[in-house]
C-alpha cells in the first residue's frame, strides 16, 4: 500500500488496535501523531513504534474540540501536510436501558460522536486546501448494525458515525478527500482479554472460529487510507469473521 511520507493522525493509539494502525503506517513510511487520553500510555506507544522522530505523542482528550484541532495544526506544523486522519478514539459504557444515566450517555455521545465529527471537521479543512486531498477513516463497530444488550447508547454511537461517513461524502468529495468506516467485531486487545473467557467465548461465537486480532482490523483500516482505494468512499467495511451473518450473543 501507498503511504510512503504520508503524515496521518491516529487518535485512541495508545494501545489495541488504534496502535496497531500507527504501528503499521510508520511501517509503510508514514510519519504520525499519535495521541491516547492517557500520557503514559500514548508516550510508550509512540517511543515504542517510532524512535527515529517519525511518531510524535500528543496525550489528550479526543473529545475536545480545541484538542482536535491542535492535533491537525501540529501535524502540519511538524511534517508540513496531513493526508490521514484515523478518528479511533471511543468510549463504551455498559449499561442497562431502563436505568442508564443521562451523564453516561453525554460521556459516550461526546467522545464517540462528537470526537470524530470535530476532528473529521478540523482535518478537511486542511485537506482542502491541499491539492492531494486526504482521507478520513472513522472506527465503528458491529454493534452499530446488531443489536447488543446493555449497548444501547454506544450501538447508537457507533451507527451514527457510519451515517456522518456517508453525509460526508457529500461535503468533501469535492477536495478529493475520502471518508470510511471500519467496523470492528469482536477483537483481541489488552482490554478484551481482561476477560479470561473472552477469546474462548468469541472463538465459539465467531464463523471463522475466532475472534480478529489487531492486525486484521488495522490492514483492513490501513487499505482504505491508502492510494489504493481513493475511489472508494462513504463504505463501511465490517471485520468480523462473519458474526453479523449469524449474530450470536454471549449473553
Amino acid at each position: 500500500m501507498t503511504l510512503k511520507d504520508k503524515v496521518a493522525v491516529v487518535t485512541g493509539a495508545g494501545q489495541g488496535i488504534g496502535l496497531e494502525m500507527a504501528r503499521m503506517l510508520v511501517l509503510s513510511g508514514a510519519k504520525v501523531i499519535l495521541n491516547d487520553q492517557d500520557e503514559a500510555l500514548a508516550e510508550s506507544a509512540a517511543a515504542e513504534i517510532g524512535a527515529d522522530g517519525c511518531c510524535l505523542a500528543m496525550p489528550g482528550d479526543a473529545s475536545d474540540v480545541a484538542f482536535t484541532r491542535q492535533l491537525v495544526s501540529t501535524a502540519v506544523e511538524r511534517f508540513g501536510q496531513l493526508d490521514i486522519v484515523i478518528a479511533n478514539a471511543g468510549i463504551t459504557l455498559f449499561g442497562d436501558f431502563f436505568t442508564y444515566t443521562p451523564e453516561a450517555f453525554n460521556r459516550v455521545m461526546q467522545v464517540n460522536l462528537g470526537g470524530t465529527f470535530f476532528l473529521a471537521q478540523a482535518a478537511a479543512n486542511q485537506m482542502k486546501q491541499q491539492p492531494s486531498g486526504g482521507s478520513l477513516l472513522f472506527t465503528s463497530s458491529v454493534t452499530g448494525h446488531q443489536a447488543h444488550k446493555n449497548l444501547a447508547a454506544y450501538g447508537m454511537s457507533k451507527a451514527a458515525i457510519e451515517m456522518l461517513a456517508r453525509n460526508l461524502v457529500i461535503e468533501v468529495s469535492a477536495y478529493k478527500i475520502n471518508v470510511n468506516t471500519i467496523a470492528p467485531g469482536a477483537t483481541l486487545t489488552e482490554r478484551t482479554q481482561e476477560d479470561a473467557t473472552y477469546e474462548s467465548t468469541w472463538s465459539q461465537l465467531t464463523p471463522m472460529g475466532k475472534p480478529a486480532s489487531v492486525a486484521d482490523i488495522a490492514n483492513a483500516g490501513l487499505f482504505l487510507v491508502s492510494e489504493e482505494a481513493r475511489h472508494i468512499t462513504g463504505q463501511t467495511l465490517i471485520i468480523d469473521g462473519g458474526w453479523t451473518s449469524v449474530s450470536p450473543s454471549p449473553y
